[in-house]
């Protein structure tokens, strides 16, 4: 099941802060009512709409450095690729 974004759940407080019913807002928003009850009592309870904090080992790399392996990783492999057939016409 896919999370509302930050963005849209900032947007769902405030369209509930601007007097909507939260069965308005579940329909403005595509989600179901409890999904924004929830979102409300979490706001009231914490102060913010923000992911819990989630179990599990820590991140060892930034997002930013996962792009940079994957896209390394695809750039050796068309270089290995051009070298092989560079290699297979040389022997011909």
């Amino acid at each position: 099941m896919l999370r509302l974004s930050e963005v849209d759940r900032h947007r769902a407080i405030g369209l509930l802060q601007a007097g909507l019913p939260i069965s308005e807002v579940s329909l403005c928003m595509n989600v179901n009512r409890t999904t924004v009850f929830r979102l409300r009592q979490r706001l009231h309870e914490t102060d913010t709409v923000s992911d819990w904090p989630r179990s599990g080992r820590p991140r060892c790399t930034t997002q930013r450095q996962d792009r940079n392996l994957v896209r390394n990783h695809y750039e050796q492999q068309v270089s290995f690729n051009f070298s092989f057939i560079a290699s297979e016409k040389r022997k011909k």
